[in-house]
């Protein structure tokens, strides 16, 4: 998909982060967007923001974990802009754990947003992309974590892995048609994905609390650390565009992944390699 002008964006988790960028990154580039989160006064803000730059841009409320909430907002952007083109997977939420007192809430919530939340993405759009017959390109926003097992046994890192996996074979399955499929995958950004708790529905129950002197909380820690000093949101949404120009399927932003990727798959190689021999 080269030509975005004049066409129809719907981002989730779009109110802020890369969500944000990426809706102004399409706005810039002449599209109607759709921004869809579930932060009503972060969502409003957002939306006169980008207004700035073009008046087709809209905000719809969305609980990405609940498919009826999804369907809602995917009518409300088929009856604001008509056809659909690009759609971005893209809320996602993280939840501090480790293999001591793992908390099930914690992983239903986390894999709810961030592994349903695609497929309810997927489910709501997908067939009205294949029925206008236009063409276009499905985003979901996966994670360097979903490349690599460096935050160890967390729901964000299960989640990751299965975005990954289930784009693979989403790309494979649209692989005829003229809908594209990218995964993006990137390390640290400047977002505020680790003051998630701040959007958890009472649903998934009270935010399980860290021992301060346990080795979870010295990760939450470095993680925020390495957060705040991240990559902006702006350069991951440009790097998505040429990405979606391109129709390429993997999308990464840090070129210092390589290391802990290059590991991983050398490890599977040689575990091949002893059977192969």
């Amino acid at each position: 998909m080269r030509d975005f002008n004049g066409k129809t964006a719907f981002v989730t988790g779009g109110a802020s982060g890369i969500g944000l960028a990426l809706g102004r990154a399409f706005a810039q580039a002449g599209m109607k967007v759709m921004l869809a989160d579930i932060e009503a006064d972060a969502l409003a803000a957002a939306v006169e923001n980008l207004r700035k730059i073009g008046p087709e841009v809209r905000g719809v409320h969305c609980d990405v974990a609940d498919p009826a909430s999804v369907d809602r907002a995917a009518q409300a952007c088929f009856d604001a802009f008509g056809n659909v083109h690009v759609v971005c997977n893209n809320a996602g939420v993280a939840s501090a754990g480790g293999i001591d007192n793992i908390s099930l809430d914690n992983w239903r919530w986390v894999l709810d947003v961030n592994l349903m939340g695609v497929v309810h993405g997927v489910r709501s759009f997908l067939p009205h992309m294949q029925a206008h017959g236009q063409g276009g390109h499905i985003v979901n926003t996966a994670s360097m974590a979903g490349m690599t097992g460096g935050l160890g046994f967390s729901a964000y890192t299960a989640s990751k892995f299965a975005v990954v996996g289930l784009s693979e074979g989403l790309a494979a399955r649209l692989a005829p048609s003229r809908i594209g499929v990218s995964i993006l995958c990137p390390s640290f950004v400047r977002t505020g994905i680790g003051e998630s708790e701040r959007n958890r529905p009472q649903r998934y129950g009270p935010a399980q609390a860290l021992d301060p002197s346990g080795p979870a909380a010295a990760m939450v820690a470095e993680i925020r650390a390495r957060l705040e000093a991240g990559m902006a949101p702006e350069t991951v949404a440009a790097r998505v565009l040429d990405a979606i120009r391109k129709d390429e399927l993997y999308v990464f932003t840090h070129p210092d992944s390589r290391e802990a990727v290059d590991a991983r798959f050398a490890a599977i190689q040689a575990a091949i390699d002893k059977v192969a021999g």
